[in-house]
């Protein structure tokens, strides 16, 4: 499984016999995750490793690529080895307490903007909530889209918290960014013009069924949605039609299966326009609704 990584040859010719390596032990992408690899042991962005390629790689570098090599081949998520995830196409910072952003959340994004755009210009002032906000992910996407928009995301982890913050300084949105540790919305006042979110949804008894990737490395607290999966559904439910301002939006994501069961308890608490949307796979994935009047 191991051939020690050698000092003095050249980076393109390491990146190359790294991802010959991976790709021996059945790891996906491995061209992609050797170049991350090789490139967050460096300190170079892809440009940077091609302008290099014919540089000799030090001892001390040779030790530090081998760390992270044994790190992917043991199974642990590339973004949880380099710390960052881009997500709409924004480079986000990343701890153990937060989730690595999906792409098939970026569907929230998408549909929080059309419903956006179907009410008035992207200019105009809005007021943003995003309950459990992790590494602010969906958060922030918006924000960089909507240039007078103001959103306040939540999370009981006050760690979680920390890392949304950051990333919205790194990212120079923190002058219209707000971070609250609570329970989804119960800290928060009403009147929101758009309200999202990417709750827990895995049934508890599901947990230990998941890839290794989300199972071994996502923090339990954001995949736990109690024993049928609903159960952050069922709270936000209660109290979205305090946060959601007559006539504004609602957008979540949900598991594979549980379309109809989240519909339903949006409906039943005063919203219409329920529509389910599906993810670039083809897969039922997001909620959107509007609060009736």
């Amino acid at each position: 499984m191991r051939a020690a990584v050698a000092s003095g040859r050249r980076i393109d010719t390491e990146r190359r016999d790294i991802a010959r390596r991976l790709r021996d032990y059945g790891i996906d992408r491995p061209d992609l995750d050797a170049r991350l690899l090789v490139g967050h042991a460096l300190g170079l962005d892809h440009a940077g490793l091609v302008r290099a390629s014919d540089r000799l790689i030090e001892a001390a570098e040779a030790a530090s690529i081998e760390v992270l090599v044994a790190r992917r081949l043991a199974g642990e998520p590339i973004a949880r080895i380099t710390g960052t995830k881009e997500f709409w196409s924004l480079p986000l910072a990343l701890s153990p307490t937060v989730l690595v952003p999906r792409p098939e959340t970026e569907t929230v994004v998408e549909q929080a903007l059309a419903a956006i755009d179907r009410d008035g210009p992207r200019t105009r002032a809005v007021r943003i909530a995003d309950l459990g906000v992790g590494s602010g992910a969906i958060l922030l996407a918006l924000l960089s889209e909507l240039p007078n928009a103001f959103g306040v995301g939540t999370d009981r982890d006050p760690a979680a918290l920390a890392v949304a913050r950051h990333n919205a300084r790194w990212l120079g949105l923190d002058t219209r960014a707000a971070f609250i540790a609570c329970d989804f919305g119960t800290a928060l006042a009403s009147g929101f013009d758009l309200v999202v979110t990417n709750p827990p949804y895995i049934a508890s008894g599901e947990i230990a069924t998941l890839d290794a990737d989300v199972r071994d490395y996502d923090p339990r607290g954001a995949l736990d949605g109690g024993p049928d999966g609903l159960a952050a559904y069922r709270a936000i439910a209660a109290d979205a039609p305090r946060l959601v301002a007559p006539k504004a939006h609602f957008i979540a994501e949900f598991g594979n299966g549980q379309g109809d069961a989240v519909a339903a308890l949006f409906a039943t608490a005063g919203f219409s326009s329920i529509r389910i949307v599906p993810d670039l796979a083809g897969i039922a994935r997001t909620l959107t609704a509007i609060r009736d009047p």
